[in-house]
């Protein structure tokens, strides 16, 4: 599971039947650095499904690989990753 926050939105002319009525998402995956301010996002965005309603600028907590096709069970999805919940606050603590 990775933190990313929402870049944008994903619209598709034609898209695979299971998609159908489904909302996907563009994540910009963000390392520890990028989430204390040290350095800028260099990750490439990954497409995302959303069934939570995440907005763009939202953090999200996303879910990749085999993982991210679970939540469709026993229904199988072309899906490389899932966003798994929408994240109000992170806490980061200083290493001591």
């Amino acid at each position: 599971m990775r933190i990313a926050q929402v870049i944008g939105t994903v619209t598709l002319g034609r898209a695979h039947p299971s998609f159908r009525g489904s909302r996907l998402k563009l994540a910009l995956p963000l390392s520890l650095d990028n989430l204390t301010g040290k350095t800028q996002p260099t990750a490439p965005p990954i497409v995302v499904w959303d069934d939570l309603g995440a907005g763009i600028g939202d953090r999200i907590a996303m879910a990749e690989g085999p993982e991210a096709s679970q939540p469709f069970r026993p229904e199988l999805k072309p899906v490389d990753a899932y966003n798994s919940a929408i994240l109000d606050r992170i806490d980061i603590r200083p290493e001591t």
